[in-house]
């Protein structure tokens, strides 16, 4: 017999090629959160100082100096805030609420034992996960109705309350795929614990996978929110006045000047910021908080 078959396991050598495993890098979930969270604090009073001198610079032979242009815009921040702004938080805050109460049905069909559920779920996923978002706002504002009759009521369908609907697609499908994930990522042995229990498959998923994937799903879940928020500006194309659409009419108001141009969408820029910064941060935080710890 060689004398490397009567050495320990693992001292033995080989000359031979191994085939190892291949890992795939898993696609990092928390990429925007992550790169939001890495600018340093002074990046939002560094953005305002630098928006706030940009007329100094700009069109310095136009009529508008640096005080008319603040004052203009002070006028017009109330507004902008209190009709515009607000719409984007309410649309954002809806959006991922329907988003993620149809996720959590379509990912659990993600994992379903019927294969017509997973083969649905899976084309659904896939559907609204590769589709471009103003695409789907297009479809959903002309095909839903712009009004609904219930007996004999008339309910309007603002325009907004569609954008609602046409973001929530993309939202569910993508809420879906973190449900999947959270549920996949409990170790096998929980489920065989649960079946020798005599637990039915309904009573383990609901009492016993389901809890311990809810910490898991919160990150990415802030994620998605702080991204939908950033992406309600698209349904300003759509004629919804929110916080974009009131900045374009309010330039309209004070004669379309281009030394408005800068500070009126610099200010959304910055409120932007400042109300998503603080949440990317504390994605990050429930991030380091609720890691696995394998």
């Amino acid at each position: 017999m060689s004398d490397t078959f009567k050495l320990p396991l693992r001292d033995r050598q080989s000359d031979l090629p191994v085939l190892l495993p291949l890992k795939v890098p898993e696609p990092d979930v928390l990429g925007f959160s992550r790169w939001l969270a890495s600018m340093p604090g002074w990046t939002l009073p560094a953005l305002t100082a630098v928006l706030a001198l940009w007329p100094v610079y700009a069109m310095a032979q136009s009529t508008f100096t640096t005080e008319r242009v603040l004052s203009t815009l002070l006028k017009w921040t109330p507004l902008l805030v209190t009709k515009g702004f607000v719409l984007n938080i309410l649309i954002s805050f809806l959006t991922v609420v329907f988003g993620t109460i149809a996720g959590i049905f379509l990912g659990l069909g993600r994992v379903s034992h019927s294969r017509v559920v997973r083969l649905f779920s899976w084309f659904t996923v896939q559907l609204f996960r590769n589709s471009p978002w103003l695409v789907l706002l297009f479809v959903v504002m002309l095909t839903l109705p712009f009004e609904l009759r219930i007996g004999g009521a008339i309910i309007p369908v603002p325009d907004w309350m569609k954008a609602v609907f046409g973001l929530s697609l993309p939202v569910m499908a993508n809420i879906a795929e973190i449900v999947r994930g959270a549920i996949r990522s409990v170790p096998s042995g929980q489920w065989e614990a649960a079946e020798s229990l005599a637990f039915s498959r309904t009573q383990t998923l609901w009492q016993i996978i389901l809890p311990q994937c809810f910490k898991r799903m919160i990150p990415p879940w802030m994620n998605w929110y702080a991204i939908m928020t950033m992406a309600t500006p698209l349904v300003s194309l759509l004629g919804v006045t929110e916080i974009i659409t009131l900045t374009r009419q309010a330039m309209e108001a004070e004669g379309n000047h281009p030394s408005l141009l800068v500070p009126f969408y610099g200010f959304a820029l910055i409120i932007f910021f400042a109300y998503c910064y603080p949440i990317a941060r504390l994605t990050m935080s429930l991030e380091k908080r609720f890691a696995v710890k394998l």
